[in-house]
């Protein structure tokens, strides 16, 4: 590993990443910046191993964002799924020249499941819809790349809990999708009655707010596209490149009512603008509330369109992001025309 970093092999990106200590920063493998010494160099498997022991991204390299330096053998995999007619085998990656651990690894790091699990969520996910119009399941079954009814009826019931005959059509399932940006991939679902999760993917209470998210809104997550993320996609480029100050996409964001009175204020703070966790507090009618209206702040589950970054302490301090301070610094001066955002 230290030979791919010595020779800046970028074969290696995403197989690994590397942090130097005497100067805090991650980087990965292929990084163009000057080689480290060996004994100030420390090896992670991903990415949020590396800001969990407080090293921050390398804004050379940029090994949070996959814009320009996804390793081609991704691109390729991804091509191969669009257009493979079923399941993609380990013998097929391999025949790619794809090894399928490393694909395992990538997909488990940037979609929270492997890449066997990714294509069988997907071929289900695409499934639903047919069944709930009244499609025949075994035909249903065979254009969705499976070999058989029953071993299509079993990964369907495993998913949705349910035999595919039994899937109500009011179910209406959260299409989960994956969305670069100049701070790191950030993770977003939604459904018709609007965006429901947004966050970045090295966020460590990740885990938990999807499984609340999972409670809120009584539906199944699987990867997929939806109308509401490719306007979400299309209004953060936008964002980013600062030329928009507010977001259309509509949004779906149940909680307790207390929650939603906050995050509905939160709404309210206009872009450039911040305002503290006690002036928050008393726009909701209870200054005393301040510890709980950051409670509330720290479990919104739409970071950037419901601006909690805007939220600081009293002194003027940026506290309490869980995205990271370092990315609630770069929001705010990107919203104050202060940072400079390739």
């Amino acid at each position: 590993m230290y030979r791919a970093v010595t020779e800046r092999d970028a074969s290696f990106d995403g197989a690994f990443y590397f942090g130097v200590r005497t100067t805090g920063v991650f980087c990965r493998p292929g990084c163009g910046a000057k080689s480290p010494r060996r004994d100030n160099v420390l090896f992670f498997a991903d990415a949020l191993a590396a800001v969990r022991q407080g090293f921050r991204p390398c804004r050379r390299c940029k090994p949070l964002e996959p814009t320009g330096s996804t390793p081609s053998w991704v691109r390729e995999l991804f091509g191969l799924v669009e257009r493979a007619p079923g399941r993609l085998s380990s013998s097929d990656l391999r025949a790619a020249g794809i090894h399928p651990v490393r694909a395992a690894r990538w997909f488990k790091e940037h979609f929270g499941m492997t890449f066997h699990a990714y294509q069988r969520a997907r071929r289900i996910g695409s499934a639903l819809r047919p069944i709930q119009t009244g499609s025949d399941v075994s035909s249903v079954a065979l254009a969705s790349g499976f070999e058989s009814e029953s071993g299509f009826r079993a990964a369907f019931e495993r998913l949705f809990g349910a035999a595919p005959t039994r899937v109500a059509p009011a179910v209406e399932p959260v299409r989960v999708h994956w969305i670069p940006t100049p701070l790191g991939p950030l993770l977003a679902a939604a459904r018709s009655e609007g965006l429901c999760f947004l966050e970045f993917v090295d966020r460590r209470a990740l885990a938990s707010q999807i499984a609340t998210l999972r409670r809120r809104v009584g539906a199944l997550l699987i990867p997929g596209e939806h109308p509401h993320l490719e306007r979400l996609r299309s209004e953060l480029a936008r964002y980013f490149e600062g030329r928009l100050r507010s977001f259309s996409v509509p949004v779906h964001a149940p909680g307790t009512a207390f929650q939603e009175r906050v995050w509905s204020e939160l709404q309210r703070i206009q872009h450039g603008e911040t305002r503290s966790y006690l002036e928050l507090a008393r726009a909701v009618g209870d200054a005393k509330a301040v510890r709980a209206v950051a409670a509330a702040n720290g479990r919104n589950r739409i970071a950037i369109v419901i601006p909690c970054h805007r939220v600081i302490g009293s002194d003027g301090q940026l506290v309490g992001y869980a995205g990271g301070v370092w990315r609630k610094q770069r929001l705010l001066e990107l919203e104050r025309g202060t940072g400079q955002h390739e």
